[in-house]
């Protein structure tokens, strides 16, 4: 299995991998939320909701395995989120598991729309969005979708900041709504995709972090980061300018890519400041775990 990357911003800790044609899953492991399933990682599987983009193999390879390896470790059985039109195919995908395996796996597929949110707990919202990825579909109709995390929060209105407590009290006893809601995009994923207006939105072009797909750095490559519907480095000068994001994680890197090359491309398009905010996802290997020494237990932890 390919070796996973990690990186925190804030308080915002991201687990995953995506390299193009290979796996793609990522994990929010402090908000319980996962982005597609690539080959169902052991860091996915306690992970409740996972965010479905599409249905290529990739991308969605790992849902079975999800659901049964959950089972498996006595988990409560996880829900995904999928685009509406591979409801049926996953769970025929499923029945037909539970033939092979003799169990179905237990599990909860759900439909969502684009601008329809998914309230993951009381103050955390997903909130799914189209973008633009290509798929040689014959049997259904092919939506991709990228999704943002978003916190909720209710903040006093401004008319009344200086309020005493029991002046507040009164107003809400006389049923009067003192609060307003407000929206901090944490996290947004967007999938496979090329260019499109989806970055203009501004849960997306304002999240704290934005992981967004760069397939493509080759010149000769440009041909194919359109007919596929991918983004290539050559696209990040007129998409740049309209984010806001803090940090900008590019993923979906091709196998023919090698790092040093793809960071040489992005400077050379986006100059040497945009490393401050943007970086590859390979930069963020995870630190390999020591090997237990003979005197100790493979369930023992050095001490610091």
């Amino acid at each position: 299995m390919p070796s996973s990357f990690e990186f925190t911003h804030g308080s915002i800790h991201v687990l995953g991998y995506s390299g193009a044609g290979q796996e793609t899953w990522f994990v929010l492991p402090e908000l319980n939320v996962g982005f597609d399933f690539g080959r169902a990682p052991r860091e996915l599987l306690s992970i409740d909701h996972v965010f479905l983009s599409h249905g290529h193999t990739d991308h969605a390879a790992g849902v079975a395995y999800y659901f049964s390896q959950r089972m498996f470790v006595d988990n409560a059985p996880g829900h995904a989120y999928v685009p509406g039109p591979l409801v049926a195919p996953l769970e025929n995908l499923l029945t037909l598991w539970g033939d092979i395996d003799g169990q179905i796996p237990p599990g909860h597929i759900h439909a969502v729309e684009p601008g329809t949110d998914v309230t993951v707990r009381r103050d955390l919202i997903v909130r799914p969005f189209e973008v633009c990825h290509a798929c040689r579909s014959r049997r259904s109709r092919f939506q991709a979708l990228g999704f943002s995390v978003i916190e909720v929060r209710r903040k006093l209105k401004d008319e009344y900041q200086g309020l005493h407590g029991p002046q507040i009290v009164e107003l809400k006893n006389q049923g009067i709504d003192v609060t307003r809601r407000v929206e901090l995009p944490l996290v947004t994923y967007c999938g496979d995709t090329g260019p499109g207006d989806f970055l203009s939105l501004d849960h997306v072009r304002k999240s704290k972090v934005l992981l967004l797909e760069c397939t493509f750095v080759d010149p000769e490559h440009r041909e194919r980061a359109r007919a596929g519907n991918h983004i290539h480095v050559a696209d990040l000068p007129d998409i740049y300018p309209k984010l806001d994001n803090e940090r900008i994680v590019l993923t979906h890197l091709t196998r023919r890519t090698n790092l040093r090359d793809a960071k040489t491309a992005l400077v050379e398009h986006l100059g040497e400041e945009a490393l401050e905010r943007v970086s590859f996802l390979g930069e963020h290997r995870r630190p390999r775990r020591r090997r237990p020494t003979a005197e100790q237990e493979p369930g023992d932890v050095d001490a610091p």
